[in-house]
């Protein structure tokens, strides 16, 4: 069974920094793309950042561009979302997902899905 759980979400200071974890299980992990997007209340799901299998190629949401950092751990089966200078903006649910390819701002393109962790940022 696959299952990609996320954690370290939770209630920051403007100009913080988190770091977000997301574990891949049942699948080989060194095989898939891993994303994380993000949905804000009352907004649709968006990109936030993307690194393909060999972490060869990265791709960022300009809104994230030079605050936030992913990065994985084949070893560990995890990808990481560091967050730093942290925006009230930056407030939603971050989600991880998985693709065999490389689409990575195509939602449609990722097959696997976390549920989410809460992040929030006060001003």
């Amino acid at each position: 069974q696959v299952q990609l759980v996320e954690s370290g979400g939770g209630l920051v200071q403007a100009g913080g920094s988190l770091r977000l974890s997301c574990v891949l299980s049942g699948r080989t992990f060194s095989d898939y793309t891993m994303g994380w997007f993000r949905q804000a209340p009352g907004k649709n799901r968006e990109f936030v950042a993307a690194i393909s299998w060999h972490g060869d190629r990265i791709n960022y949401n300009e809104a994230v561009q030079g605050r936030f950092t992913i990065s994985r751990e084949d070893a560990r089966n995890t990808v990481y979302l560091q967050m730093t200078s942290l925006k009230p903006e930056d407030t939603a649910v971050y989600y991880c997902a998985a693709d065999r390819g490389w689409a990575p701002t195509n939602q449609d393109a990722y097959d696997q899905w976390g549920q989410g962790t809460q992040v929030t940022v006060s001003s």
